[in-house]
Parts: structure tokens; sequence; C-alpha cells
């Protein structure tokens, strides 16, 4: 099963979009940690240390192509802007504020 999923770092209230390949319920992403810890270092100790991550699966199919894959993580990215660096997480496409 191929789905597109959107994790939410409910402690910065910001989101990542991902896409999968396999159904995996353990995987939560790949997100730059680097772009995460800056923000969680912004957090209160008692944040840092006790914090929620939750995984929806916003679309899942049997039959797509790994491109067909590719084009929907995309177009989910833009939609949810996850891209947005004060919204989320994902870092390509490269958000443009213009648009």
């Amino acid at each position: 099963m191929k789905q597109i999923y959107k994790i939410t770092y409910l402690a910065t209230n910001k989101i990542y979009i991902g896409k999968l390949a396999y159904e995996s319920f353990r995987y939560f992403g790949s997100p730059s940690k680097k772009v995460v810890d800056e923000d969680f270092r912004k957090l209160p100790i008692e944040q840092q240390k006790d914090y929620s991550v939750r995984k929806e699966i916003l679309w899942e199919s049997t039959t797509c192509t790994d491109s067909e894959l590719s084009v929907k993580e995309v177009e989910y990215i833009k939609t949810y802007q996850s891209n947005n660096p004060s919204i989320g997480y994902s870092r390509w496409p490269k958000f443009d504020d213009n648009c």
C-alpha cells in the first residue's frame, strides 16, 4: 500500500508531509533533524521532555506507480504548505511565497 502521510509535531504545531512506497505504522518521516531540533530548543524544557507526534494517512493506493506517488506527495505538500518554514518541515519543493 502506497501512502501520503502528514506528521504533526504538536509541541511546535508544525507539519511534515511525506510518502511511503510500502505500508509502515512505525515510520514517521525524515524531516531535517537540524531544523526540527532548532525549533525544539526554543521550547520550554518541560515541552522538550514530553511531547507528542501525530501521524495521519492522507491518501493511499494499491495501484499507483512510484512516479504517481511522487506527484501526489508534491500536491499535498503544496496544499498544506508544509514546505513553508513557518508552517512545516518539508523542504522540497522549495517554498515560493510569491505564489
